[in-house]
């Protein structure tokens, strides 16, 4: 779990007015929440009950799979491996907790693991009054065997290799033991001896194994074999992909194999194969009940077929995990709605029109689910994940790719109508077309992993930690371009850490957030002060918000020395306070500012947490605030720079633009909170032509504009 925090263009900008309010507290929202659809690892049939083992323990359908319901009450919170039923007695193989028994359908469950143990439990079998249990725990032995319904186990090993037994096939009074290396097992005594049966059989890898009246058949890691009373194997799979064979099941004269992510039917022992049409990320377990043919799959439920793989239709209502809070990895705010960015399962972008009150998934077409940064440019939200950079267009609804560059995006900068992505195996990538396309820029930064990006005027900042190598330190460093990534130089004198977690700028200043508190640099990176009395020791600052003088850091309690939350400071990081009323979290991972409310993403307990901006003497910026002494820019003419200077009454939201005459936007100098009094904006144009130009800058209802001119 890497936690970065993105800050985009020109950071957080907060003005604070009073000492934080002592009887404020921060508020858990309700999210980012999800309901995964669960991983299908096995299944029994008994009369009209379908059990399913998951994930998340074991599912009951009484209905052919049209409805699922949980019934894991007494079961460990761990995978289920394998399901048997003996009568009314049904068996949970898990995968660290060894073998459960439940009497009434799921309903209730108890361990039975008397002279088994804690073990991870592969594979189940029932033959008459025998119960066998085919393990991982190669050291304690393989298999073992119950009379009693697993009240008590006995040892059964003598005689199999040292290997896990993973699958089981019973025909009369022969018990077949699948192994991960060692071929198949028979036992014709219960499993008091056993002797190898794997003649033909090339690879030793057996996965599943399946009986239909004489004869036997076994998935392995080479396709499917077929094995009669003689005991001597032959390939039969013709037809088939070269993959390994998950799960095998027969329905009559029909052969099912299921294989990666389809399942293939045979109706002549595996002579010939057809794909049965099933498509999905890989099929774990096939059932047969009646004429009902069940896949259980990886990441996409179950599906049911009635005709024997000519069509299927999803057969998972119900069939998801519990509520579970996931991780907000990067936060995002764009008018009214909230982006939370997370990297759990299912992870993805998550979106609240109502100050977290309630969340929505909002990630299709997303196909990358960890989500490490996320940018608003006007009407695009971009998302920087593991393997690519997504642009939505419409508030998250639908994402399509945009980075021809495979590699991570973790932090966002802007410079005019340059857009940056900071890149864990690829340096900074630039793109002049909204992501279009992107190109990498680091002579003299070198191929390396950039974990934030900060913007002073025309100069761009990347930070970048010790666990990426490039020539000159074994330290983390701060490199400075002030050509749009042309050309890189280092500015990290004074800085001795290890690794940056987030760059932010207020006015000149450029605070970095390390594993060794905040540090100060007030010359472009010239050289840098540390800037963390007040901040507790041996922690990490994971995420910076900064407005003029004042910053709000958010740290991560990685030593365990109660050191994380959220931490004010309203000098510069001369001094830091606690402000962590209410938050019961110590990993603070993001930032983003509403109108009302900063929000804090978290990793340890998954959510995100609110406060309102007044507990900290901000006013409530939704109110429409006038600009005195309209918007000024000097020099006006001008040919190399200038600096545009407006002065508010009092706080709110402001954004601040340049257009073209024909009111396309060539530059977006800032958006955020501003505070009562002047603020001053530098616009050094790159790659346009001389002519006019407007200023336009817009604060809650009030647009006013300004005429430049561009002569060089």
């Amino acid at each position: 779990m890497k936690t970065k925090l993105v800050l985009f263009a020109s950071m957080l900008s907060l003005t604070f007015g009073a000492a934080p309010n002592a009887f404020g507290q921060w508020v858990k929202t309700n999210g980012p929440i999800a309901r995964a659809i669960v991983s299908v690892r096995c299944f029994a049939v008994s009369g009209t009950n379908l059990f399913a083992g998951t994930d998340s323990g074991v599912f009951l359908s009484t209905n052919n799979g049209t409805n699922w319901s949980n019934v894991s009450t007494g079961l460990p919170g761990n995978s289920v491996n394998a399901i048997a039923v003996s009568a009314s007695n049904l068996f949970a193989g898990t995968i660290d907790s060894g073998v459960y028994l439940s009497t009434d359908n799921g309903t209730n469950w108890r361990p039975v693991n008397n002279g088994l143990g804690h073990v991870v439990v592969d594979a189940l079998a029932v033959s008459g009054t025998n119960l066998f249990a085919g393990t991982s725990d190669i050291s304690g032995g393989n298999v073992f065997h119950s009379t009693n319904n697993g009240t008590s186990w006995n040892n059964v090993s003598a005689g199999l290799p040292g290997m896990s037994v993973i699958a089981f096939a019973v025909s009369g009074t022969n018990l077949f033991a699948g192994t991960e290396g060692g071929g198949v097992l028979l036992s014709t005594d219960n499993g008091t001896n056993w002797t190898a049966a794997s003649a033909g059989l090339t690879n030793p890898y057996v996965y599943s194994l399946a009986v239909s009246g004489t004869n036997l058949f076994a998935g392995t890691g080479d396709g499917v074999f077929f094995s009669t009373s003689s005991g001597r194997w032959s390939n039969v799979s013709t037809g088939l992909p070269g993959n390994s064979v998950n799960a095998i099941a027969v329905s009559a004269s029909n052969l099912f194999a299921g294989i990666s992510g389809r399942v293939y039917l045979s109706t002549d022992n595996g002579t010939s194969w057809a794909n049965a049409g099933l498509t999905s990320t890989g099929v774990n377990a096939l059932a047969v009940s009646g004429t009902n043919l069940f896949a259980g799959t990886s990441d996409s439920g179950i599906y049911l077929s009635n005709n024997n793989g000519t069509s299927w239709a999803a057969a998972s209502a119900g069939l998801t995990n519990t509520l579970t809070n996931i991780d907000a990895n990067a936060l995002s705010v764009s008018g009214t709605n909230l982006f939370a960015g997370t990297y759990e399962n299912p992870g993805g972008v998550f979106l609240s029109t109502n100050d977290g009150t309630s969340w929505t998934a909002a990630s299709a077409g997303l196909t990358d689910p960890y989500v490490d940064a996320l940018a608003v440019s006007g009407t695009n939200l971009f998302a920087g994940t593991g393997n690519a950079i997504f642009l939505s267009t419409n508030d998250g609804t639908s994402w399509t790719a945009v980075s021809a560059v495979t590699a991570t995006a973790n932090s966002f900068a802007v410079i005019g109508t340059n857009l940056f992505a900071g890149s864990e195996y690829s340096g900074v990538l630039l793109s002049t077309d909204n992501g279009t396309s992107w190109t990498p820029v680091n002579n003299g930064l070198g191929n390396v992993g950039v974990t934030a990006l900060a913007v002073i005027g025309a100069n761009l900042f990347a930070g970048i930690d010790s666990n990426n190598t490039f020539v000159g330190t074994n330290y983390g460093a701060v490199f400075r371009s002030t050509d749009n990534g042309t050309s890189w130089t280092a500015a990290s004198d004074g800085l001795n850490i290890n690794n940056f977690f987030a760059l932010a700028v207020s006015g000149t200043n450029l605070f970095a957030g390390t594993d060794y508190g905040v540090f100060l640099s007030t010359n472009n990176g010239a050289s840098w002060t540390a800037a963390s009395n007040g901040l507790p020791a041996f922690t990490t600052i994971l995420a910076l918000a900064v407005s003029g003088t004042n910053l709000f850091a958010g740290a991560g309690d990685i030593y365990g020395n109660g050191g994380g939350g959220v931490f004010l400071s309203t000098d510069n990081g001369t001094n830091w306070t606690a402000v962590n009323s209410g938050l019961t979290d110590t990993i603070v991972t993001a930032f983003a500012v509403s109108s009302t409310y900063l929000f804090a993403g978290s990793f340890s307990v998954g959510d995100v947490w609110r406060r309102p901006l007044s507990d900290f003497g901000i006013s409530d910026v939704s109110q429409i605030t006038p600009i005195q002494n309209s918007i000024q820019s000097y020099p006006n003419p001008f040919s190399q720079s200038t600096t545009i200077s407006f002065t508010p009454e009092t706080s709110g939201y402001a954004d601040v633009s340049i257009v073209n005459p024909l009111g396309v936007e060539v530059a977006h100098l800032f958006s955020g909170v501003v505070g009562a009094g002047n603020h001053s904006f530098t616009w050094t144009p790159t790659g346009v032509p001389d002519g006019m130009y407007e200023c336009v800058v817009r604060m809650n209802g009030t647009v006013q504009t300004l005429p430049m001119v561009l002569q060089r």
